[in-house]
Parts: structure tokens; C-alpha cells; sequence
């Protein structure tokens, strides 16, 4: 009767542990097809739409050039005239316009921005290359805002807001999971902590380590502590109520949103709408155009980047807010088992290995 039985046994075990395996392979799978649709619609074919350049000088011709590069770029271009070039100079600091073009018979000039974004600054370049062959003189190119040498293309800054990000929501599994057992209070001080934590090494990788920033480390540490702190509150306030899937939940709204919709990469003139909507409030672009103002355009529109920074970093207050609340009710008991070790050990590996 038990060599009948012990078969049944491991019959049903096996079956458990598939049913587990299977489980568990939902997220990985998950994200996968989420980052491909995120990244492959953000970054494999950028196309230009109403980028903002201009055409500096006044009177008749002025007027007919913008007019003919308007109507020939079509919604890909955005097209104004400038009084003179130092108007186009501070337009450009501003990062008001990706491009500005002077008209001149012997010596056309472009004037760009590279630091604001190298995509951009080429892309502006084809434009107005051809036409300043067409009236039979090389094309001047003047770069009015360039990148560190140590970062020539300007694109370290989005590595390093992978890097903190990374810092922030993989810390969220553990903070959030293995902490789970901790009062809020605690865990919330935790956040503070490991956010710290984070943007110290932030700040030194953009600094001595890889010379990202020349300058203004005060200010690097300062943005990078509020974004991770955003990110951690919000990530351990969710966590109480979404348990295993907040890894998930973590990886699309601070990866496969936050990373295409940055700018570090692709300005939102050079990405789909969606992206570029995104782009204008999402906490990634408040970091990476915040570093950008900072460091390149004498804190030029920091104010604003600063608020996106804090108004995220409200939302993950008014998180760990209703998660202490909801604990404090006793639901948590009833309507969501605690961790135990061994699913707190899977979602921190979980998390960290993406």
C-alpha cells in the first residue's frame, strides 16, 4: 500500500513545484516583453517631429528661407527667425532650439548645442548641410554648449541614471520584502538610508571615478539622493500591497517608462509622442535634464526639474503613508500573507538579476 502511495506522493510534489516554477516564470517572461516594446518603440527608428531651429536675421529673405525650410521639412521641423546670433546663442543655452542657422554667402553657419543632446545636434546638421551647399560654401558648424571630454557624446549622464536607478529599485526588494517584518516608520528610515547610500555612489562615479562632472558635485549628489529616494518610497509603500509583483511593477514604471522617456538618449522631438508626453513629467528626464542644466546651461530651468524630482518623491511619501495606515488596520495580516524567507530570497534575487 505505501510503495502505491509514495509514487501519488511525488507525483503531486513534482506538480507543486511545476505549478511554482511556473508561477515565477510569469514575471521574468513579463518583463522581457515589456522591455522589448518599451525600448524597441523609444530607440530602434527615431524620427523628428517638429524639432525647434531657426533662421537668424530679419527682412525679406529671412522670412522666405524659414518659410521654404518650413514648408519642405514639414512636421519635422519647427522653424522661427531670430534677430541676430546672440539671440540664437541664448536661445540655444536655454535648450529653446536644437539648431540655429546663419545665413551668409561666403561663411553659413550652424550654431548647436551638443551637450543638450548629440542625437539632436546631428540631426539638425542634415538638415541645414545641404542647404548651405546649395549656395556653394561649406557648412560652419559652431558648438555653443559641448560635453566634458571625459563624455564626448553626453550620453553618460543616462548611464549614470541607470546606475541609480538600479541602486533604487533593486534595493526596494529588500528594504520592502526581507524588511517587511519592521514597522514602517523603520522602513521609511531605511529609504532615507540605502537612498543615501546610492546617491554617494552616484555622485562618485560622475565625479572622480569617470569625470562625468567637472563641477557642481553638491548638486549631482542632491538630484541623485531625490530620484532615488523617489523611487525607494514609492517602490516600499507598493510593496505592502503588491508583494511579488512590485519587481515587476518596479521594472515598468522606472525601466521600461522611465529609462525611453528620459532624454538621455533621444530628446522627445526625436521620439513618438508617447515617449515625448512621458518626458515632460516622469521622473528619469527630471534627473537627466536636471544633471544637464546643471552642469551645462548654468542651471537654466533647474526649478522646474527640481519640482518633478519632489513632487515624485511626494507621491512615494503619500505610499509608505497609506501602507502604514493599511498595516495598521490589520488587513495586512488577513488579506496579504507575510513574506516568508524563501519567497523574500527569490524576490530579491529576482530583482537584482534584471
Amino acid at each position: 500500500m505505501s510503495s502505491v502511495r509514495e509514487p501519488a506522493a511525488h507525483a503531486a510534489a513534482s506538480s507543486g513545484a511545476l505549478r511554482h516554477v511556473l508561477l515565477h516564470l510569469v514575471t521574468p517572461l513579463l518583463m522581457c516583453l515589456g522591455m522589448g516594446l518599451a525600448y524597441l518603440s523609444a530607440f530602434v527608428s527615431p524620427e523628428p517631429h517638429q524639432v525647434p531651429v531657426a533662421v537668424v536675421g530679419s527682412g525679406p529673405q529671412t522670412q522666405v528661407l524659414a518659410q521654404t525650410l518650413k514648408d519642405e521639412g514639414g512636421e519635422a521641423l519647427d522653424v522661427r527667425t531670430v534677430a541676430d546670433r546672440g539671440e540664437a546663442q541664448e536661445l540655444l543655452r536655454g535648450q529653446e532650439l536644437s539648431g540655429a542657422f546663419v545665413p551668409d554667402a561666403d561663411r553659413p553657419e550652424l550654431l548647436i548645442a551638443s551637450a543638450a543632446s548629440d542625437m539632436s545636434a546631428l540631426a539638425v546638421q542634415k538638415v541645414f548641410t545641404p542647404l548651405a551647399a546649395e549656395q556653394g560654401a561649406p557648412l560652419t558648424v559652431t558648438d555653443v554648449a559641448t560635453p566634458v571630454e571625459d563624455d564626448p557624446t553626453g550620453q553618460g549622464l543616462f548611464f549614470l541614471l541607470v546606475a541609480v536607478s538600479i541602486g533604487g529599485y533593486a534595493s526596494v526588494a529588500v528594504v520592502g520584502g526581507a524588511g517587511g517584518a519592521l514597522p514602517m516608520r523603520l522602513r521609511a528610515l531605511l529609504v532615507a538610508g540605502v537612498s543615501l547610500v546610492v546617491s554617494l555612489i552616484g555622485t562618485a562615479l560622475a565625479g572622480p571615478v569617470f569625470h562625468l562632472a567637472h563641477h557642481s558635485l553638491w548638486a549631482v549628489w542632491g538630484l541623485s539622493w531625490l530620484y532615488a529616494a523617489g523611487i525607494l518610497a514609492i517602490g516600499t509603500g507598493l510593496h505592502t500591497f503588491l508583494k511579488r509583483w512590485t519587481t515587476l511593477a518596479m521594472m515598468v514604471l522606472f525601466v521600461m517608462l522611465n529609462f525611453t522617456s528620459s532624454g538621455g538618449l533621444f530628446l522627445p522631438h526625436l521620439q513618438n509622442g508617447f515617449f515625448g508626453a512621458l518626458h515632460a513629467f516622469w521622473n528619469g528626464a527630471g534627473f537627466v535634464e536636471g544633471l544637464r542644466s546643471v552642469l551645462y546651461f548654468d542651471s537654466r530651468g533647474l526649478g522646474g526639474h527640481l519640482w518633478t524630482l519632489v513632487a515624485w518623491l511626494a507621491v512615494g511619501a503619500v505610499a509608505l503613508l497609506a501602507a502604514a495606515a493599511y498595516e495598521r488596520r490589520g488587513r495586512r495580516a488577513a488579506a496579504l500573507p507575510a513574506t516568508g524567507p524563501e519567497e523574500a530570497e527569490e524576490e530579491m534575487e529576482e530583482s537584482v538579476a534584471v
